[in-house]
């Protein structure tokens, strides 16, 4: 079984239960260590990618709109904590789709960086199942909510540069996570519902998981900008100036952050001016 070429055709796939079987095979085999990693593979070029399906491959629904309009909407209802469900369960479904994009995307990498991201794959697929079955009991499916494709937008500004991948997609866009989580839990045990608290255990388990996520992008980072001679910090603010990486403001998961991997000189950084 060839990883990388494997990656790229579940990151086609446009149904989800085929999806997840896919990463779970891939995850299987590696860890029965049947797993071949072509490091040197290129995929398909600009042109032959244009002429494949659209990437990622995903259901019709949920539809995905802007941002701005996506509704926000109170846990204290049934049908409020069903939309925050839906948006925690969108996130991890698109991070399935950034962890297989940077499998197949980028050649010539240590094996080590292919197999952390199959394992960010595998964890996010179960982060996924779990919330599904969670978004279940409420009375909701996936696709029953409008959602927006953010995390994606990114991964395709930084198709071409593996360091502003490494960079913005999980030592940013994925480590607001961090930060975000223990708000939302607190909101959650304000409702005090047995099912906002037991969505509350659920993040428990993925932010865990979620520190390991963004630590592998901030080692990966790191390494890169060694290979190239580059100072992490002052790159990366050039590289959020660059691709207009969204400002990050307070308040600060400061301990999940640390164990993430930030140095001190980076979380400063955020602490005075943040992505400007």
């Amino acid at each position: 079984m060839q990883l990388r070429s494997q990656a790229l055709a579940i990151l086609q796939a446009p149904s989800i239960a085929p999806k997840l079987e896919a990463v779970a095979a891939l995850w299987a085999a590696h860890q029965a260590g049947s797993l071949h990693i072509d490091t040197h593979w290129q995929g398909p070029g600009p042109d032959q990618l244009s002429e494949l399906p659209e990437l990622p491959g995903r259901p019709p629904l949920p539809k995905l709109i802007d941002p701005g309009l996506v509704p926000h909407r109170s846990p204290y209802t049934a049908q409020g904590l069903g939309a925050l469900v839906h948006a925690i369960c969108h996130i991890e479904f698109n991070a399935i789709h950034l962890a297989l994009d940077a499998i197949w995307q980028f050649a010539d990498m240590p094996e080590a960086f292919y197999t952390d991201w199959l394992r960010v794959a595998h964890e996010e697929c179960l982060h996924y199942a779990m919330l599904t079955e969670q978004l279940g009991t409420l009375g909701y499916a996936y696709g029953d909510f409008d959602a927006h494709d953010g995390l994606w937008e990114m991964c395709e500004k930084t198709r071409h540069d593996i360091t502003a991948r490494m960079a913005l997609v999980p030592r940013t866009l994925e480590a607001r996570g961090l930060d975000a989580t223990p708000l939302i839990q607190a909101r959650l045990r304000k409702v005090a519902t047995p099912q906002a608290l037991a969505v509350c255990d659920k993040l428990d388990i993925i932010l865990r998981d979620e520190i390991g996520h963004v630590d592998i992008g901030n080692r990966w980072y790191r390494w890169l900008c060694e290979q190239q001679g580059l100072e992490p910090v002052a790159h990366y603010k050039h590289l959020a100036r660059q691709y207009k990486a969204p400002r990050l403001r307070p308040p600060f998961n400061t301990p999940a952050r640390v164990a993430a991997g930030f140095s001190e000189e980076e979380l400063a950084y955020l602490a005075g001016d943040g992505v400007s």
